[in-house]
């Protein structure tokens, strides 16, 4: 069916970025190790925290799609790495490693002609797989556009 064909590729488009905002790999291109855990004025989270924060966020989602005994996470405390936690190098490594894993694997549940992306979540309060889909990419869409604001305020951007 044409239309279901387009939908995927609209989910896929939103979930892989670089339409209406900047691809996650290039958001973090070449940011400086040394600065992955500055906290400006007035925020409350780094860089590494808010990526993190996405990356948990986006795995939330992916295990609520795929795992009939998925466990609600408390929020907000289970979404955020802990106030003040510093991370190293491995640390931001690991968190963008994992948040690509994570985005490939849900590309890879829109892909599969087999997704029914109406039909309710059996472990579900009536979400649909099209509904999560959506809300990962719309919440990372979100994170990431904060994300390059921190990188401006902290004179990471020059675009």
């Amino acid at each position: 069916m044409e239309s279901e064909k387009l939908l995927r590729e609209h989910l896929l488009a939103l979930l892989g970025g670089g339409n209406a905002h900047i691809k996650f790999d290039g958001a973090v291109k070449n940011f400086p190790v040394g600065k992955i855990n500055t906290v400006l004025p007035n925020l409350p989270y780094s860089p590494w925290q808010l990526l993190e924060h996405m990356k948990i966020a986006q795995y939330d989602i992916l295990d609520f799609i795929r795992n009939p005994k998925y466990k609600h996470m408390n929020w907000p405390e289970d979404y955020w790495p802990s106030k003040g936690k510093k991370a190293t190098k491995k640390d931001w490594t690991k968190t963008i490693a994992d948040f690509n894993r994570d985005s490939k694997e849900l590309q890879s549940i829109v892909r599969n002609q087999r997704t029914d992306f109406y039909s309710k979540i059996p472990h579900g309060t009536g979400q649909t797989i099209l509904r999560e889909i959506l809300l990962v990419a719309d919440h990372n869409a979100y994170h990431l556009g904060e994300f390059l604001v921190v990188r401006r305020a902290l004179g990471l951007w020059k675009n």
